[in-house]
């Protein structure tokens, strides 16, 4: 009597597939749906891509001449045979604090330039930058000459420029330190 009673239960519980062709059309038109789905938001991601970094410069990177925080001159044809990522940044901005930390480390084994939008004086980004914890090579660029020699427009934004002075890459926005370094491989092949 309890086996029967058992028996029952599991009969109930386990219900067959519904293979009908209305069944199937429903789960066609779900799939279909997902799939456009996920194809329109890669061209929305797509398309906010291309908007920010509409105006940033492609092909030769200009050239520049600038000195560093700590009085060394840099320029574009200072960095030799390898890639360069040329990084805008600003102190104020959060994402660019985010950031920080990978740009320091990519610096460790990469060439690395950045750019610092700030107007406050040489020596408070100094101060700033040791509270930061960050020694990157800095250019300070309170003026914004450099910065729209380059057509940015916001920050942070990282360039990648190939040991060929060809601007590579450009990325608006946060950047993880995982895709920075795949670019600055794919630049360096």
């Amino acid at each position: 009597m309890l086996l029967n009673s058992v028996n029952q239960l599991t009969r109930r519980r386990m219900k067959r597939p519904n293979f009908s062709p209305d069944v199937m059309l429903s789960r066609k038109r779900r799939w279909a749906r997902y799939v456009f789905e996920a194809l329109l938001f890669l061209l929305v991601l797509v398309a906010a891509h291309l908007y920010q970094t509409w105006g940033v410069v492609d092909g030769p990177a200009p050239a520049f001449e600038a000195v560093l925080l700590d009085g060394t001159p840099a320029s574009l044809t200072a960095i030799e045979d390898r890639p360069l990522l040329l990084h805008f940044w600003a102190s104020w901005c959060p994402v660019c604090r985010v950031e920080q930390e990978s740009i320091q480390r990519i610096s460790e084994d990469h060439a690395v330039l950045t750019v610092s939008i700030d107007d406050m004086p040489v020596d408070k980004l100094v101060d700033w930058m040791a509270e930061q914890g960050v020694s990157y090579p800095v250019i300070a660029d309170p003026s914004g000459a450099l910065s729209r020699r380059y057509g940015i427009t916001g920050v942070p934004t990282s360039i990648i420029i190939g040991a060929d002075d060809q601007v590579r890459f450009a990325e608006v926005g946060y950047t993880t330190e995982a895709g920075l370094r795949l670019r600055l491989w794919w630049a360096g092949r």
